[in-house]
C-alpha cells in the first residue's frame, strides 16, 4: 500500500556525508511503497541558509542537530530528531608519528599541518573545532594553536569538495602539505586503501560525538512523513549500521 502524497516525488536535502547510504535508504523504501525521492547532497550548514531563503524540500538530513534545531525555531520545521550517530577520527600519515596515546602532542607540535572541513558551513568543520575546545580544557592555550593552522579543505561549498569527498584532503596528505586530517569515521574508506596513511582513534577524552538529526519541514508530504519513519524504523536503522553509523533506535541483538 502506498503513502498518499501532495507531491508525486519526495524532495530531501541530506549532509553530504550520508552520500553512501541515503540511495540504499531511498531504494528499500521506493521498492516497498513505488514513491520516487530526489536528493540535494552538501555541507549541512549551507543546506540550511538555502531553506532558510526560501527553499523548501520535504526533509532536511543534518549532521550536526542544530542546523535543524534552528529551522524549528524559525517556524520553518517540524522539532527534530536524532535518527543516528557517527564517530570523528583521524587519518594521518604514517610518517608523522600520530597514535591514539600521543594525539594531542603530535596535534599541538608547530611542525604538524592539520586538515578540516569548513567550520559553520560543514558539521565535520564544526565537530572537528569541538575537539580543539576539548583540547583547550585539557591544555590551556591549545584551541588558540589549533584555530590558528586549522586548514579548511573540504566543505566550503556545495559544487566543489563536496561534503563526505575527501580527494582534496587524500591529495594534500600524499603532498605532505597536513599531516592530519579531522573527519567522519564512515568518510575514511578512502584512506584505508591509500597508500602511506592510517587512520587513529581519537582519544576519547578529546573526542565528541557526531548526532544526525531528521526535520520534516513545514508542509511536508504524507509520503515524506513515511519515509522519516521508515529512517527510524528497525529496517532503517539497520541499513544505517551497515554503512557503519550508530544507530539510535534498534533494541540490542536486533
Amino acid at each position: 500500500m502506498k503513502p498518499a502524497a501532495s507531491h508525486s516525488t519526495i524532495l530531501i536535502y541530506a549532509a553530504g556525508s550520508l552520500r553512501s547510504v541515503l540511495p540504499v535508504l531511498i531504494s528499500a523504501f521506493s521498492e516497498m511503497t513505488g514513491v520516487q525521492i530526489e536528493t540535494r547532497h552538501g555541507p549541512a550548514g549551507l543546506l540550511r541558509e538555502r531553506i532558510e531563503s526560501g527553499e523548501r524540500p520535504d526533509i532536511f538530513l543534518s549532521a550536526n542537530f542544530a542546523h535543524s534545531a534552528r529551522l524549528a525555531e524559525q517556524g520553518l520545521a517540524m522539532p527534530p530528531v536524532v535518527f543516528a550517530r557517527n564517530t570523528m577520527a583521524a587519518v594521518v600519515r604514517r610518517d608523522a608519528g600520530f597514535t591514539t596515546a600521543n594525539f594531542i602532542d603530535r596535534l599541538l607540535d608547530p611542525a604538524i599541518g592539520i586538515a578540516t572541513s569548513t567550520q559553520s558551513k560543514d558539521s565535520s568543520g564544526d565537530y572537528a573545532w569541538a575537539i580543539f575546545r576539548r583540547a583547550e580544557k585539557l591544555r590551556h592555550g591549545s584551541f588558540a594553536i589549533l584555530d590558528a593552522k586549522a586548514q579548511h579543505l573540504v566543505g566550503g561549498s556545495e559544487m566543489a569538495n563536496a561534503a563526505g569527498r575527501y580527494d582534496p584532503i587524500m591529495a594534500a596528505l600524499a603532498a605532505g602539505t597536513v599531516h592530519v586530517f579531522l573527519g567522519y569515521r564512515t568518510g575514511l574508506g578512502l584512506a584505508e586503501a591509500t597508500q602511506g596513511v592510517k587512520i587513529v582513534k581519537i582519544p576519547a577524552n578529546l573526542n565528541v560525538v557526531p548526532e544526525y538529526a531528521l526535520a520534516a519541514l513545514k508542509d511536508c508530504s504524507l509520503a515524506g512523513m513515511a519515509f522519516a519513519l521508515f529512517i527510524v524504523s528497525a529496517a532503517g536503522q539497520k541499513l544505517l549500521r551497515n554503512f557503519g553509523f550508530q544507530p539510535v533506535a534498534l533494541s540490542e541483538g536486533r
